[in-house]
């Protein structure tokens, strides 16, 4: 177990350099959002593999400062990157997706990191690179993620870190505080926050990972979404053999 987040990211950044060697890949894509997460993907990757790897920036009905902080991270890390915006193709299957019954908001806002996840693969198939992950541990651990969407990567450098030792690793690393210190929030409509769509607050999770005393109400809740999201943490159920 490594003890302190210089060791940790040296661990992590080792780990990345392996995964992508194995495979004989050449580096790997990432989105990068504007948030804390990805800003840490972002550092941690260019330490990793230098030039080959990649931002994709995918604003859909996104907020501008959302795309304007992506941006300035990935000028800020010199990281080769593409603005693809995915609003048309997002109104495009809304529109098709009509016929099927009267949607409702979760359906809606799980076709973005869909539409976002094809579009990472599409451009790891063009350049031979991984699909690098931006999810935690305390998303994670409750399946705070979206089903062949946020969660549909080939590697998950930051599924062993809590929120706040991705706080602390992006600070060491060259992150702005203003990104660190940023609101968490998936971008889905406005106003969204992680912590107001989960009901807990990252401290609470962060603490009941790491065995600190939580609320009996923080616990029950942590525990029930822990198993109603099972099934995103494994591959699809096949029949035993016959």
């Amino acid at each position: 177990m490594y003890l302190n987040i210089e060791d940790k990211a040296s661990y992590i950044i080792q780990w990345m350099k392996d995964r992508v060697q194995e495979v004989g890949a050449k580096g790997g894509v990432f989105g990068v959002s504007g948030g804390v997460d990805s800003a840490l993907v972002l550092a941690l990757a260019k330490r990793a593999w230098g030039d080959n790897c990649m931002g994709l920036v995918l604003p859909c009905h996104s907020l501008p400062e959302d795309v304007e902080d992506a941006l300035m991270l990935l000028d800020l890390f010199k990281c080769d990157h593409k603005l693809i915006d995915l609003t048309g193709p997002y109104d495009a299957m809304v529109e098709t997706l009509k016929g099927l019954g009267e949607p409702n908001g979760l359906a809606l806002a799980n076709l973005k990191p869909r539409l976002r996840m094809m579009t990472l693969y599409y451009q790891a198939a063009l350049s031979n690179y991984l699909v690098v992950g931006t999810g935690n541990r305390d998303e994670y651990y409750i399946g705070y993620f979206t089903k062949y969407g946020d969660g549909g990567c080939d590697i998950a450098p930051l599924a062993r870190l809590t929120k706040g030792e991705v706080r602390e690793m992006a600070r060491f690393l060259g992150v702005p505080q203003k990104i660190v210190d940023r609101v968490p929030s998936a971008g889905l409509w406005r106003g969204q926050t992680d912590e107001g769509e989960i009901g807990l607050t990252y401290r609470e999770l962060d603490d009941y990972l790491l065995g600190k005393e939580v609320s009996p109400e923080a616990k029950a809740l942590i525990e029930k979404k822990h198993r109603q999201t099972e099934h995103k943490r494994r591959t699809p159920p096949i029949p035993d053999e016959i």
